[in-house]
């Protein structure tokens, strides 16, 4: 079975690279930037587990399932940069589903091994609550790169390496990152959970850092957007009476 899924891996692996050099060839840049990006993405799994095992002498219990799921969302979002994206309306919505899922199902994971070693119990709406706010907070930190990058591309006249495609597709966007939240809790995805097993102390550690991470920068990130924008109002009003 292990064989199977790494040969996805590879599979997937080798399909990014295909793409790669389609964007190459096409000089699209938002193209080969992100599914450069999609590709190194992969091999992130790898690099913890080498980095825990060379610097604590741990293994983190890595599954091939891990870089695997990767890889497949690199694959369909690389694919979607080169035209899906804008031609095929649910192919937005199929890839926020699969990034969603995966950040739904690591923090499933994380969230169960950290409650088992907390002096309370926690029933299942507080894990259920925790991982779709947590889901759903990364996804407006998502947003907001979104839309950095597409004022950075106009600010700089470049063309932007991420699409903002206005507060609509915000909200849809949204909405599929809690449908794949909700996807594996109803199926109850422990997929990830003897990974989160082998130190649950790091586990811990890992959810404050993310979270504190996330809020963080959704919050720096939000500002600069509103000081931007009010930047740009003013020069637009500025400009008018000229």
């Amino acid at each position: 079975m292990e064989r199977l899924l790494f040969l996805g891996v590879f599979t997937c692996l080798a399909g990014i690279a295909v793409i790669f050099y389609t964007a190459v060839r096409q000089r699209n840049v938002p193209a080969v930037v992100n599914t450069g990006v999609s590709f190194l993405l992969v091999f992130i799994p790898v690099l913890v587990d080498v980095l825990a095992y060379w610097f604590y002498g741990i293994r983190v219990g890595l599954t091939p399932e891990l870089p695997l799921w990767i890889a497949v969302t690199g694959l369909f979002h690389s694919y979607g940069m080169l035209g899906p994206y804008d031609e095929i309306s649910w192919w937005d919505h199929l890839t926020h589903t699969l990034s969603a899922a995966l950040v739904a199902a690591l923090l499933y994971a994380g969230v169960i091994v950290a409650l088992e070693s907390a002096p309370v119990s926690a029933g299942n709406s507080l894990i259920w609550a925790t991982v779709v706010l947590v889901t759903l907070l990364s996804g407006v930190f998502w947003e907001l790169i979104e839309l950095l990058a597409r004022d950075f591309g106009k600010k700089f006249d470049l063309p932007p390496v991420l699409e903002h495609y206005g507060r609509r597709d915000t909200v849809l966007d949204l909405f599929f990152d809690v449908v794949g939240a909700l996807l594996v809790l109803v199926t109850d995805l422990r997929l990830f959970v003897p990974m989160a097993e082998v130190s649950p102390e790091t586990t811990v550690a890992a959810l404050v850092v993310v979270l504190g991470g996330l809020v963080v920068g959704s919050l720096v990130m939000s500002l600069i957007v509103v000081v931007e924008h009010a930047e740009s109002t003013t020069q637009t009003y500025s400009g008018r009476s000229d």
